[in-house]
C-alpha cells in the first residue's frame, strides 16, 4: 500500500473522520465503522486532504484533464482544495468548477461557480464518499448542458466496498451506468489492513471483535 494511503487512513481517525462502533448508514444499513467528511474542520485539514486528493487523481487519471467538479454542496471545498494542491504538488492549473443549488440571476449569473465548462474540456468529478450515484445522476446533465465535453471520471475519498443498488459496488455501479473510470483514495479494505491489531497512537482501533463484526457486515452487504 503506497505511503500516502497508510498516512491518509491515519488522517482520517485523527480528524475524527473515520470511526468504529454502531451505526446506520442513511440506506438503513447497520455498520460496524462510519466514515463522516463533516468532521474535516480546519483549513490545515482540508490543505492535506486536498493533497491526497490530488495524489490519487494523479495516480489514476494523470492530469490531461481541465476541469475538476465538485458537487453542491460539499464537493465545493474539495474542488478548491484539490485544485490548489495539483498546483502545489504538480505545477499544473486545473480550473474548479461546482454547480449552485439554485439558478443566479444577477451578477456572475447561471448554476456554475467557478471554471466555466467549455467545448472539448475534459471534466474529472470529486466527491467525499462512496455514492448509489444519485448525485452523479443529478450532476451530469448540467455539465452536459454547458457544451460538447467529457466526463472522464470521478474519485471519492473512501470505497466503502460494499454493493449499491444491485449485486455490483456502488463505484462499479456509477462506473458501467456512466462509462466513466473511478477511483477512491482508500478502500475500506485497506483501512482494514493498515489497522487492524496494529496500534496507533497506542491504541488498536480494529482487533479482533471489531475485525469479525467487519466480516460480518460485508457477508451481509459486500460484493458477492
Amino acid at each position: 500500500m503506497e505511503q500516502y494511503k497508510q498516512e491518509f487512513i491515519e488522517f482520517m481517525v485523527d480528524c475524527n473522520v473515520l470511526k468504529f462502533g454502531d451505526f446506520v448508514t442513511k440506506s438503513g444499513r447497520k455498520t460496524p465503522f462510519f466514515v463522516n467528511t463533516g468532521f474535516y474542520r480546519t483549513g490545515g485539514q482540508l490543505k492535506k486532504l486536498g493533497e491526497y486528493y490530488a495524489k490519487a487523481i494523479h495516480d489514476k487519471f494523470g492530469l490531461e484533464f481541465d476541469v475538476l467538479f465538485g458537487p453542491a454542496y460539499k464537493g465545493i471545498p474539495l474542488t478548491v482544495a484539490a485544485t490548489m494542491a495539483i498546483s502545489d504538488l504538480y505545477g499544473k492549473d486545473i480550473k474548479y468548477c461546482s454547480n449552485r443549488k439554485e439558478v443566479k440571476d444577477h451578477g456572475d449569473k447561471g448554476i456554475l461557480l467557478g471554471s466555466p465548462i467549455e467545448d472539448g474540456h475534459k471534466v474529472l468529478l470529486i466527491e467525499d464518499v462512496t455514492t448509489a450515484g444519485t448525485s452523479i445522476g443529478e450532476t451530469l446533465p448540467i455539465i452536459k448542458a454547458q457544451g460538447d465535453v467529457t466526463v472522464c471520471g470521478l474519485v471519492v475519498s473512501v470505497d466503502r466496498c460494499e454493493r449499491g443498488q444491485g449485486e455490483k459496488s456502488a463505484l462499479t455501479e456509477i462506473s458501467e451506468t456512466y462509462g466513466m473510470e473511478t477511483t477512491a483514495i482508500v478502500t475500506m479494505e485497506e483501512v482494514v489492513e493498515h489497522l487492524y491489531n496494529k496500534p496507533y497512537h497506542g491504541k488498536v482501533y480494529i482487533d479482533d471483535t471489531l475485525k469479525a463484526a467487519i466480516d460480518a457486515y460485508y457477508e451481509q452487504y459486500g460484493v458477492k
